[in-house]
């Protein structure tokens, strides 16, 4: 049974996706409220330390792992952050997390697999120069490495598309099916590819191209996934639909009106945004997307972030805010998936997370097959 350590571990969402075949030795979160919602999923074995990662040292972490997983804080990477990249005070956390990674390697430990995972904008923060930093401390410490862009769109009707970069120790016989000899779409972007082109030659001796085969069609949509009922929002008053339906362009408007006549359940997604009018002005509208999938989840740090749905039956029209279950289906959690009962701290949980069935495809297709691990396909993950 392969084993992992888990950093950055929020409500445990890598370690649902790896499934009940993998045995977690550690795990770290920050946030002590995750840290609440980890232990109410996953027990309190002890492997959970809550507190900053410069603080872990490698005399906490048990045993020898294969897998040390580490989804860094995004805020400074992503393209609604300020553009602090490595630099700044939650994604650069990246750097003690890695120090403890020395600290394994130094000490005889080191794993077989690491895999990174955050947002698009890591590709192009400081030009490049954070990507390079990533892929050259992997290169660095004795691993070959790749990266791969996987929207969970794929797999869940959310659109979140999030980079892995996996290194492998150099120790470890990659079986030749697991690679091409170039970039392949789509899981090989255009943006990955270029940033790939400007890494250094010492990054660059070191990358390979994975390759992975891409999952079955998605058949369930946006719309298959609201409650009716739902226990942790409300929704709103005719009068607040009008409301918000009256902050819209006529074009957006005019999704709502074909929405109408879809003949089926229509469920769009809104966010409010701050436009100029014809006179060259600010306003404040609504505008929708009727995809069949929802935009990407956020934490909400503000009210803007928070997923308001807009469900079109016919001529009935109603609005709430996303729902705390719904968020979790989004991400591809299990039912008994056991959420906060604060509705800002399941957002926050869920939005700051991994989507599970793109763990589960990682690991079946190349963390596994990497590790010699006989095949799971199809199993659940816990």
């Amino acid at each position: 049974m392969p084993s992992f350590y888990e950093f950055f571990a929020g409500g445990g969402m890598a370690r649902a996706g790896l499934g009940p075949d993998w045995t977690c030795l550690f795990a770290n979160d920050f946030d002590a409220k995750k840290g609440m919602a980890y232990q109410a999923n996953w027990g309190v074995g002890g492997e959970l330390k809550v507190g900053d990662v410069n603080d872990v040292r490698a005399r906490d972490l048990p045993g020898v792992a294969d897998l040390v997983w580490g989804s860094f804080p995004c805020q400074d990477l992503s393209l609604a952050g300020g553009g602090a990249g490595l630099k700044g005070e939650r994604s650069g956390t990246f750097y003690p997390f890695w120090n403890v990674v020395k600290s394994l390697i130094d000490d005889g430990r080191a794993p077989r697999i690491i895999t990174l995972e955050n947002v698009l904008g890591t590709l192009t923060s400081h030009g490049g120069q954070d990507f390079n930093a990533i892929c050259t401390a992997l290169a660095n410490s004795g691993y070959r490495y790749g990266a791969l862009v996987v929207n969970a769109a794929l797999f869940v009707p959310q659109s979140r598309p999030r980079l892995f970069v996996i290194g492998v120790r150099d120790d470890v016989e990659i079986d030749s099916a697991l690679l091409t000899p170039e970039s392949l779409e789509p899981f090989h972007t255009k943006g990955l590819r270029k940033a790939a082109a400007g890494l250094s030659d010492a990054a660059l001796e070191n990358l390979v191209w994975w390759n992975m085969p891409t999952p079955p069609h998605r058949n369930t949509t946006f719309a298959d996934l609201i409650e009716e009922e739902p226990t942790s929002v409300v929704w709103r008053s005719a009068a607040d639909t009008r409301r918000l339906l009256s902050m819209m362009s006529p074009t957006n408007l005019a999704k709502v009106n074909a929405a109408e006549r879809a003949e089926r359940r229509m469920v769009g997604c809104v966010y409010k945004r701050t436009r100029r009018d014809e006179n060259g002005g600010k306003i404040q509208r609504a505008e929708v997307r009727f995809d069949d999938i929802a935009g990407c989840l956020r934490t909400p740090s503000g009210g803007s972030s928070r997923q308001t749905i807009l469900v079109v039956d016919g001529a009935t029209i109603r609005s709430r805010l996303i729902s705390a279950r719904e968020t979790a289906r989004l991400m591809g959690l299990s039912e008994d998936y056991k959420l906060p009962k604060n509705y800002n701290e399941a957002y926050h949980l869920t939005g700051d997370g991994v989507a599970v069935p793109v763990v589960r495809h990682l690991a079946h297709h190349l963390l596994e097959p990497l590790l010699g691990v006989a095949a799971t396909e199809g199993r659940q993950a816990a």
